[in-house]
């Protein structure tokens, strides 16, 4: 594709990104409000459900080698149409499937589908982003949380006006499968040439330090995500938060998030990446240390703190990642991927385990320490 081919396709592409980013975070958050469904529709206890609800976070994390191989082949538009495929498939049948071995199986598929995507639409945002000579990727990740934000408040309106599950999960499936659609033609092939013979082997591409070390801030980042998601309601009931309010947390962190990525362009095209970077992992531990040190439901405070702070590392690591010398989108993107959704998956447990051994507080706290090692690392984000 020319130079000027592609200027002129820009604007096309930034939009189709953005509604990328929107469709997958509508369909990522559309499962949430359906889980209570399946777990009565399976009758499984909560240990039993939640061996079958890890199929999801495996499934995002084993697919990423054939992503790496496919994005290297064909390009981020084909990895992100494949997978946006099987989503639309699958999210149906997970409000209908009753079976603890079929559910396991439509969610190691969905994990397919959403590791492929994730992975495919910040490799096509890459592009973007380096093609306008701007910041873009906190936008394209903001359109993702007010996509999680659009797709789980969706849901629950549809299920509470009385909706089935699975004619809701329909509903959700086709105005996805439209969003995507309608989106698929805007996206820049980023077609890579295909491998020459004396091109490193992408597992020593992949084991390149400066990639391990992305991947494992990335890993951090998501960490925190995951905390805030699966502790915060729990953490506040101990504070004497009501059960009924406990989600109060996860909202203020997922507003702040959104309003954080959605500006947050903006910020590092005037201060820098490395800044940026620095400045947010503090302010995100320090919404940790907020969170754990005031009372009652003040520490609300805290996680909407979190939220500010955490919402432009992840698109900051993925904007560096792919300016590691030598290392193609191909090889990076998917690697921390796949760690970031290993820090989301396994996070929550690590978290749990010093909980047991310690204290909630104390297991927090960690989360906030070790985005201090994010800040101390922010030079790796350097344009």
């Amino acid at each position: 594709m020319s130079t000027r081919t592609t200027a002129d396709a820009l604007p096309a592409a930034r939009l189709s990104t953005r509604l990328f980013f929107l469709s997958a975070g509508i369909v990522n958050a559309a499962w949430a409000p359906m889980v209570p469904f399946a777990k009565a529709r399976l009758g499984l206890g909560t240990a039993s459900f939640g061996a079958v609800l890890i199929g999801l976070g495996v499934g995002a994390v084993l697919i990423m080698p054939v992503v790496s191989w496919g994005l290297s082949r064909h390009g981020a538009r084909r990895c992100m149409g494949t997978s946006c495929a099987l989503l639309t498939l699958v999210l149906p049948l997970l409000a209908i499937l009753s079976s603890p071995l079929g559910l396991a199986l439509a969610l190691l598929c969905f994990g397919f589908g959403l590791g492929g995507l994730d992975a495919g639409m910040n490799a096509q945002a890459v592009e973007v982003e380096i093609a306008s000579r701007r910041p873009l990727m906190s936008g394209f990740h903001g359109m993702f949380s007010i996509g999680g934000l659009t797709g789980s408040l969706g849901l629950t309106l549809l299920l509470a006006g009385g909706l089935s599950v699975a004619l809701s999960a329909l509903v959700v499936a086709a105005i996805f499968l439209a969003i995507w659609l309608a989106s698929l033609r805007g996206l820049l092939p980023g077609l890579e040439p295909r491998a020459a013979s004396g091109r490193p082997s992408s597992l020593r591409l992949a084991v390149h330090p400066v990639v391990l070390l992305i991947g494992g801030l990335c890993f951090i980042g998501f960490l925190g995500e995951g905390a805030t998601l699966d502790w915060s309601a729990l953490f506040l009931h101990g504070k004497g938060v009501a059960t009924a309010f406990g989600g109060i947390g996860y909202a203020a962190f997922s507003v702040t998030m959104a309003a954080g990525r959605l500006t947050g362009d903006r910020v590092v095209k005037r201060f820098g990446p490395v800044p940026v970077l620095r400045v947010s992992a503090i302010v995100a531990a320090a919404g940790w240390a907020l969170t754990v040190l005031v009372p009652g439901v003040a520490s609300v405070a805290g996680f909407a703190l979190v939220g500010i702070g955490a919402s432009n590392i992840v698109p900051l690591l993925f904007g560096a990642a792919s300016r590691v010398r030598g290392v193609p989108t191909s090889v990076s993107i998917p690697l921390i991927t796949a760690l970031g959704y290993a820090g989301m998956l396994c996070g929550p447990a690590i978290i749990g385990f010093v909980a047991a051994a310690t204290s909630l507080t104390v297991a927090l706290s960690g989360v906030g320490c070790l985005l201090l090692l994010v800040s101390v690392s922010a030079g790796i984000a350097r344009a």
